[in-house]
């Protein structure tokens, strides 16, 4: 629900600038446009996307030698989503404190196109454009300095060159900016700097190169967390309103189903923020009010996920030459990889092949948010062949998992149906003899006899199928 009511809309003030918080979280980056220069501030160490303990790299973002530094420090997030294809760059310069005095040392990385937000904070993906160089002028960015007119290349390290090359996109990708202020003031106060957006596609068409209804989502994307992410706050305060709201009231529905299950107290100015805590996954709402009585509203989507939790193991095609099984995880909406008998990773819960037995499954999600530890699961089954020969190796033959079915018969047969043995959940199997003597190498048959509850009701079923005796 995106609405804006204005019937004194031609009393909002114009602006040669627009201003945007901060925003320390790639999940909550702010939405902006190129349209406006954005003046923007970086007032904390934000909640480190970046761990600091095991991330020390990503891209040309560098923890560097002090133990004590970080990837991120004093940052803020930013995201565009591109109108048009073409050529996008930006400028970000460095602001006085007061005076003519320049103390942020200003730095970037850029993230895309679609990516996710999760897989920046592991360094699974690189930054596609990034400058974390010594600043020699009080610009940086993508695109060409307009302070010395120095062009953008990949980043090098001790270059003096402080941007990187031209972004070239394509209509409704969408990007994440990261710009850090590595040196601060060092006192604790938020500093600022201007982002401008540039480019071929900018200067053909400033209004449309990009997407300027995502600013409208004021709230942010959806967002995609872990349970044991810390808390993550939704601000109001970059809605068409800016810093003039008069009221907002907060509301969720948790099951995304299109009922609001409750009314929330908001914090901050005007009540402007909400802090949403893990595992509250919801849609959230806000409905604000200026104080001209004019109305805006927004929401956004946050799925907390955690561990897998496997809801249960479906073998389709048991008792067959082809074991066909499905992993069944208890939250279906999540993004998950899957690993049999300590093999590699798959997309695909599905599984061919599987060997009768005891078997173990691994589930990972993919957002990173936990990996199951091997999971054991039975497959009913019978091997193929066995060779009696006393070397304490597939000396009997059996059906795999019997002991997990109802009544389970087995009526062994040579080629001729010729009953050779009968065998069930209590038996060790069959040795390859009859009647004290060894059975000749060969094809024999088998049926397996057993019930299944279907539903409260027990159903016969019978299994026939064929191995070899090799000698």
């Amino acid at each position: 629900m995106r609405a804006f009511s204005c019937s004194l809309c031609f009393i909002l003030l114009i602006f040669s600038g627009v201003s945007a918080q901060n925003s320390p979280d790639c999940r909550s980056a702010i939405p902006v446009c190129a349209d406006e220069t954005i003046m923007g501030t970086a007032d904390g160490s934000g909640i480190d996307d970046f761990d600091p303990d095991q991330v020390r790299q990503t891209g040309c973002l560098e923890k560097g030698s002090n133990i004590s530094a970080n990837i991120e420090n004093n940052t803020s997030w930013y995201v565009f989503r591109a109108g048009t294809d073409g050529q996008v760059g930006f400028d970000i310069e460095a602001l006085p404190v007061s005076g003519n005095t320049i103390t942020a040392e200003w730095d970037f990385a850029v993230y895309g196109p679609d990516i996710d937000c999760l897989e920046i904070g592991t360094a699974a993906v690189e930054p596609i454009r990034c400058n974390y160089e010594t600043n020699n002028t009080r610009y940086t960015g993508v695109g060409v300095n307009p302070e010395n007119g120095e062009v953008g290349a990949p980043f090098v390290k001790q270059s003096q060159n402080t941007y990187d090359e031209w972004l070239d996109v394509k209509a409704g990708e969408i990007y994440y900016i990261l710009i850090n202020n590595w040196n601060t003031n060092f006192d604790g106060d938020p500093e600022s700097f201007m982002l401008t957006f540039t480019g071929s596609s900018v200067d053909a068409d400033q209004d449309n190169a990009l997407d300027c209804t995502l600013r409208d989502e004021f709230l942010g994307l959806d967002i995609v967390a872990c349970e044991d992410d810390p808390d993550i706050t939704l601000s109001a305060l970059n809605s068409p309103f800016g810093p003039d709201i008069a009221s907002a009231t907060w509301t969720v529905d948790y099951d995304d189903d299109g009922t609001i299950d409750a009314t929330l107290p908001g914090s901050g100015p005007s009540g402007a923020e909400l802090v949403v805590r893990s595992p509250d996954s919801g849609r959230y709402f806000v409905e604000l009010t200026n104080s001209f009585g004019n109305n805006v509203g927004d929401d956004i989507l946050i799925t907390y996920f955690g561990t897998p939790v496997l809801q249960e193991v479906i073998v389709r095609d048991d008792l067959s030459d082809n074991n066909i099984v499905e992993i069944v995880v208890a939250n279906p909406d999540g993004k998950y990889e899957y690993a049999l008998n300590g093999g590699e990773f798959q997309d695909d819960p599905v599984f061919n092949n599987v060997p009768p037995g005891l078997n173990t499954v691994i589930i990972n999600d993919k957002n990173g948010c936990g990996t199951t530890e091997p999971i054991e699961f039975l497959v009913v089954g019978y091997p193929k062949f066995f060779t009696p020969n006393a070397d304490g190796i597939h000396d009997r033959w059996n059906v795999y998992g019997i002991s997990t079915l109802t009544d389970p018969v087995v009526f062994i047969f040579d080629r001729y149906g010729k009953l050779l043995k009968q065998i069930d959940d209590t038996t060790i199997g069959w040795d390859g003899t009859f009647n004290g003597r060894p059975m000749p190498a060969s094809d024999y048959w088998f049926k397996m006899d057993y019930s299944q509850n279907e539903g409260g009701v027990i159903v016969a079923r019978s299994v026939r199928s064929h191995f070899s005796l090799k000698r």
